[in-house]
């Protein structure tokens, strides 16, 4: 059937471009370890994916090609936000309080969730794949299918966080010494700041 084939199209593009490791998944995958507000940061994502998806299939996408500013503006507020973050794990890995999954120190709901805001919203990257190219993707379906595609596309999200979040914690005994929580957020802090002088260079 055409709505179950848009369906799929849209699922499988998105869970293509989901995938990477990112700044947002190395987050959740943090809070997946140690069991701390998965479900509503599950949920953030999820939701802020299938808002991102509407709009570029909306027609957004073109509103956003057309204002460079806009989107330059986006990537120094999330270049800035990814040094900070990216200095902060540094420096908490090296601290002898670093502990392990279930030792590690607590963040509360609303700085998790402004946390996870920052990784997507601040996140040019996230225009890109879930505006710009979803959007472009979606003009191949017939007009009556894009909600579908967009459905789809949804769907892929909601299932890629909901399993990295909830599956974390099945590498928990990976992660059950001190070293190797320090050695997560060492990767961590360096792919922070390794993303964020990839997006000042991208920039200038």
């Amino acid at each position: 059937m055409p709505f179950i084939i848009s369906f799929l199209s849209g699922f499988a593009l998105s869970a293509s471009l989901i995938v990477a490791i990112g700044a947002q998944n190395l987050f959740i995958l943090r809070q997946g370890l140690k069991r701390e507000h998965v479900g509503a940061i599950v949920l953030f994502c999820g939701f802020s994916d299938a808002i991102l998806i509407i709009a570029g299939v909306s027609g957004m996408g073109a509103l956003l090609s057309a204002l460079p500013q806009v989107a330059k503006g986006f990537t120094l507020a999330g270049a800035g936000f990814l040094f900070w973050y990216g200095v902060r794990t540094l420096r908490q890995a090296t601290q002898s309080e670093s502990m392990t999954v279930t030792e590690a120190a607590s963040v509360s709901l609303p700085k998790a969730l402004a946390s996870v805001a920052a990784f997507t919203w601040l996140n040019p990257h996230v225009y890109l794949d879930t505006v710009l190219l979803m959007g472009t993707a979606s003009t191949a379906q017939p007009l009556h299918l894009r909600p579908f595609f967009a459905a789809g596309a949804a769907s892929a999200s909601f299932l890629w966080f909901g399993a990295l979040g909830y599956g974390a914690r099945f590498l928990q005994p990976i992660f059950a010494t001190p070293r190797s929580w320090k050695i997560l957020d060492i990767v961590i802090g360096c792919v922070m700041l390794l993303l964020a002088a990839l997006l000042l260079r991208q920039t200038f």
